[in-house]
């Protein structure tokens, strides 16, 4: 369990416009992630970002030293100064061991997110996580800890009321959206057609909203949400012609940087002068800092929102021991899995090992005298060192697993 190791940045120790600098974009996560394990020999490892953290889970000998964090951080290539990556490793949160295991089960379990009970949380970290083991930077170690985690998670929210009536930054978004007056039936443009804008607009619709163009880097996925709010959709690459104007822009995109600066969005008002609302709710944000400098908006975003999700906080904070019981009873659970499965993968060798000894054994080192015998002799040996060979397969396993219970045994009592 030593080797299981996070480096985490999130909403308690950074700003989340600073948090934006570290996001990598889905293009480039597969050739970063390469060099970084070829790099520093990584065994195994996944990236998770979400609006309000980003975090390297790995699996591996490496000592979380500041001199190792800095390596880290160097051969992820993150494109910001030298001076504000320094600043970053100052407010580096690590876990090791243990630790770790129980920060990402309280993670999974949305214990440590900007708002408590948010159940986005766990399909965030399995997307994630299935990025990254598709590509095939995990191994059998995350592949056991995923599992737990999932069921985890999965018990927290149906035996706890931490996520009943259920709060999430998209909600937190709609509500302060809603303290706007808005003209009747809005122009509302949709840029972006992943889970945090899908789960919006469906808000918008249920309440009557129905004027909507989606755009997006994909069209295809754009045109998936576009049926469900019956409008058009464009591919992103064409938001810059479009020329019919809005009145509630809803933005969260996986770019890297913002992707709407002064002269897109003034194109995007084509002459209308009325004070727009813009809901950014990616990280990094979308809008660029001209756009509110020059123009006049009632801007929604991520880190306007987190007073509100302090006050969640309090409201759930009796739910949290009861979550925290079940993540500990997991994870005692869990350790002795992971004891014999390292027995497990300890015991497949044996079998090759043995085929290797006894390949040795009549290939070379008795290889003369076993040339001397006569087909019947020979054939009567075959079967001894046959029979023989199948016990010394079986008896280790065996005898491990028999230890194995009997320290697991003495390990509850």
């Amino acid at each position: 369990m030593k080797n299981l190791k996070v480096i985490a940045f999130t909403h308690k120790h950074v700003d989340l416009k600073d948090l934006g600098n570290l996001v990598i974009c889905n293009e480039e996560l597969d050739s970063r992630l390469i060099n970084l394990k070829n790099s520093l020999d990584i065994p195994e490892i996944f990236y998770i970002a979400t609006c309000n953290r980003v975090e390297f889970v790995f699996y591996g000998p490496h000592e979380l030293t500041d001199d190792f964090i800095a390596d880290f951080m160097h051969k992820m290539n993150f494109c910001v100064p030298a001076d504000k990556l320094q600043c970053y490793l100052g407010q580096v949160t690590k876990y090791a061991g243990l630790d770790a295991l129980h920060h990402l089960f309280r993670m999974s379990c949305s214990l440590e997110s900007l708002v408590v009970g948010e159940k986005e949380i766990l399909a965030q970290v399995r997307r994630a996580y299935e990025k990254c083991r598709e590509a095939g930077f995990t191994g059998d170690f995350l592949r056991l800890m995923m599992d737990r985690l999932v069921k985890t998670a999965k018990e927290v929210y149906t035996y706890t009321n931490i996520s009943r009536n259920p709060i999430s930054v998209v909600s937190l978004a709609y509500r302060k959206l809603k303290e706007i007056k808005l003209s009747e039936n809005p122009r509302i443009l949709v840029i972006g057609s992943g889970e945090t804008n899908q789960n919006f607009a469906k808000y918008l619709k249920k309440h009557k909203h129905s004027n909507f163009v989606v755009f997006n880097r994909t069209l295809a996925n754009a045109q998936k949400l576009a049926e469900e709010l019956s409008c058009e959709a464009f591919p992103l690459s064409e938001l810059s012609n479009y020329k019919k104007g809005f009145d509630v822009m809803i933005t969260c995109t996986g770019a890297a940087h913002a992707i709407i600066d002064n002269k897109l969005y003034q194109s995007l008002l084509n002459g209308e002068t009325d004070k727009k609302v813009i809901v950014d709710l990616a990280i990094p944000n979308d809008i660029d800092a001209d756009v509110l400098a020059n123009n006049p908006v009632h801007y929604i975003e991520v880190s306007g929102l987190q007073a509100i999700a302090e006050r969640n906080i309090q409201e759930r904070y009796n739910e949290l021991e009861h979550a925290e019981a079940i993540i500990q009873e997991n994870i005692k659970e869990f350790l002795p899995i992971v004891k014999q499965r390292r027995v497990e993968v300890a015991m497949r060798e044996v079998p090759d090992k043995i085929k290797e000894i006894r390949q040795t054994a009549m290939n070379e080192v008795f290889a003369q005298d076993l040339n001397k015998l006569d087909p019947q002799a020979r054939e009567v040996l075959e079967k001894v060192i046959n029979y023989m060979e199948k016990k010394y397969i079986k008896v280790p396993m065996v005898m491990a697993k028999e230890i194995l219970v009997k320290n697991l045994k003495l390990e509850k009592n």
